[in-house]
């Protein structure tokens, strides 16, 4: 099952890179800001996003090229965040993707242009979408808009930056915005390239899947900053206990971690049971918990 799974994630992540990179070829002349662009979007990754946007809008009887244009959208907002949280001011790390951080190698000034670039070319992709109905785009960006603006992504970083979260309760939710928020708008993307007028049951259903995913992810985060090593990784390992960060450690054993983690992928499975094709949702979640990176 696991290299099933494995290798519908390579195919995809290819699919979705070769995307990315189409995006830039209708732009002419070349400039500092457009390479660390590149930089921090293309050549790495895991494309887990762009694969939960692909695979729903399969699940709900489309063909990928239809959701391509929205799982770009979500990377390039996925790849800008990256670019700020590694910023001094957020959390201060030099490496990503087993290279230097984009403010290592371009400077502080242009990859804050970079992420800002990235952002908002993301919701041009995203509203430009042909393949879909006006309405799907709408939908789409607005999406985008609330789970990674003020209410969903870059609160969470603020929560994260100001430490607030004191029990586990408040450090989930934190996870469910500063995480799984992005994830959930993957989801949502996805079903809208096939739907422009989902029932709520749906948007119920998948956000529970979305959040429980999300939740796990970071929790296995946590954990591998722990046991992880840095090679593999591509970053340093235990840089969370020397900042002084809250993670799920901090209010639970290393196997209680793990039971939880398991726990959360249970849920999310079972919200997207019955569906066609939902198995390969339900996969993705069981093999994300053994990922080493």
């Amino acid at each position: 099952m696991n290299a099933d799974i494995a290798e519908k994630l390579k195919k995809y992540a290819i699919e979705t890179e070769d995307a990315l990179e189409a995006c830039f070829k209708v732009y002419t002349g070349k400039s500092e800001l457009e390479n660390a662009m590149k930089y921090a979007l293309l050549g790495g990754g895991k494309r887990i996003r762009a694969f939960l946007t692909l695979t729903f809008a399969e699940m709900f009887g489309v063909e990928r090229k239809s959701a391509m244009p929205f799982a770009c959208a979500v990377e390039m907002l996925h790849a800008y965040s990256l670019i700020h949280d590694d910023l001094p001011c957020m959390d201060n790390d030099d490496m990503r993707r087993g290279k230097p951080s984009c403010h290592k190698k371009f400077g502080e000034a242009t990859a804050l242009l970079a992420g800002d670039a990235l952002l908002t070319l993301a919701f041009g992709i995203c509203a430009s979408n042909r393949y879909v109905s006006d309405k799907s785009n709408v939908l789409a960006v607005s999406a985008l808009s609330e789970l990674a603006g003020y209410r969903g992504m870059c609160l969470g970083q603020e929560i994260d930056l100001s430490e607030n979260a004191g029990t586990y309760d408040e450090l989930k939710k934190l996870y469910s915005l500063k995480t799984a928020a992005l994830i959930k708008a993957a989801c949502l993307l996805g079903l809208y390239a096939a739907c422009d007028s989902p029932d709520d049951s749906v948007l119920q259903r998948i956000s529970e899947y979305a959040e429980c995913l999300g939740l796990a992810f970071q929790i296995h985060d946590d954990i591998l900053d722990v046991k992880g090593d840095s090679v593999t990784l591509g970053k340093p390992v235990g840089s969370d206990e020397k900042n002084g960060k809250k993670t799920v450690l901090s209010f639970m054993t290393l196997s209680e971690a793990m039971d939880e983690e398991k726990i959360l992928t249970g849920r999310a499975s079972k919200a997207i049971a019955g569906y066609s094709e939902s198995e390969v949702l339900s996969e993705l979640a069981v093999y994300l918990l053994s990922r080493n990176k």
